[in-house]
């Protein structure tokens, strides 16, 4: 337990001096202005009477999904570009040996990994979710209906994508593991959109695409069950049929039965991992 806590800590160390989180914090930062901008923007057309105060409210809706997905492209390229070093770039590095020549087992250092990079992922979201919740309520007066739920999805997102850097990590160089981390998350949510746009056609097989990708990556999935907590209630009655298949709007809530599947796809993820990482030469 000592091992696992220390790996933690170490990592949440390493990952707070990588440039990344540079990148990462200027990124936020340009999004949120960005977006209190576009907000105070909407604000003032319902104050001048362009935008009632409710549809002012139900655009306000939308527009933070819309937000909140680019904090989660940003979440998924920092994960994906941390989780890629932790492992690999030790091991070519050499540090990895030196660690691994004491008594201590690999799943444990894995473990202390995967935990710091879930601690630094979930905190990131959360603080900049936080954030832009705040902003969105200062400027237009809307708040989401389930922010908790919602940005619980979104750092469980986070966590499936780094799971999916590590297992990566264990077999391919950094860069290589981080771009094929963020390449998968990207053509998730295309099918995800292209399964929406099916199901509104009602054509099965093309809305089949979304469900499978789903299942084999949870990433969209979960995207969408976030979606659908930070919409306002009433979106789905004010928008007609054929907003069906639109990538910002989520008409139902996750099943229990999908979030005990994403837990499950992460332990097997990260159980490849460990093997995968034990069998490596150092």
């Amino acid at each position: 337990m000592r091992t696992v806590t220390a790996m933690a800590a170490l990592t949440l160390r390493e990952a707070a001096r990588r440039r990344v989180l540079l990148a990462l914090a200027a990124l936020t930062l340009m999004l949120l202005l960005l977006s209190a901008w576009g907000f105070s923007r909407l604000a003032a057309e319902s104050s001048l009477g362009t935008l009632t105060t409710g549809e002012a409210r139900l655009a306000a809706s939308q527009l933070l999904n819309l937000v909140m997905f680019g904090f989660s492209l940003i979440a998924a390229l920092g994960t994906a570009f941390l989780a890629g070093p932790t492992l690999s770039g030790e091991t070519e590095s050499g540090i990895a040996l030196a660690v691994l020549a004491r008594p201590v087992r690999r799943a444990a250092v894995l473990l202390g990994k995967w935990l710091g990079l879930v601690v630094f992922g979930s905190g990131f979201v959360a603080l900049a979710g936080l954030a832009q919740c705040l902003i969105v309520h200062w400027t237009v007066g809307y708040w989401p209906p389930q922010p908790i739920a919602a940005l619980a999805l979104l750092a469980a997102q986070t966590v499936v994508l780094l799971t999916l850097g590590l297992l990566l990590s264990t077999v391919v160089s950094p860069m290589a593991s981080g771009v094929v981390a963020v390449g998968l998350f990207g053509a998730t949510w295309v099918a995800g959109v292209v399964g929406g746009i099916g199901q509104a056609l009602g054509n099965e097989g093309v809305a089949s695409v979304g469900t499978v990708s789903r299942m084999i990556l949870p990433t969209d999935g979960l995207w969408r069950g976030a979606m659908h907590a930070f919409q306002d209630p009433s979106v789905l009655s004010r928008f007609g049929e054929e907003f069906k298949g639109f990538p910002f709007l989520s008409e139902a809530p996750l099943t229990p039965a999908y979030l005990g599947w994403a837990g499950v796809w992460v332990a097997m993820i990260w159980g490849l991992a460990a093997v995968s990482f034990q069998r490596r030469d150092l």
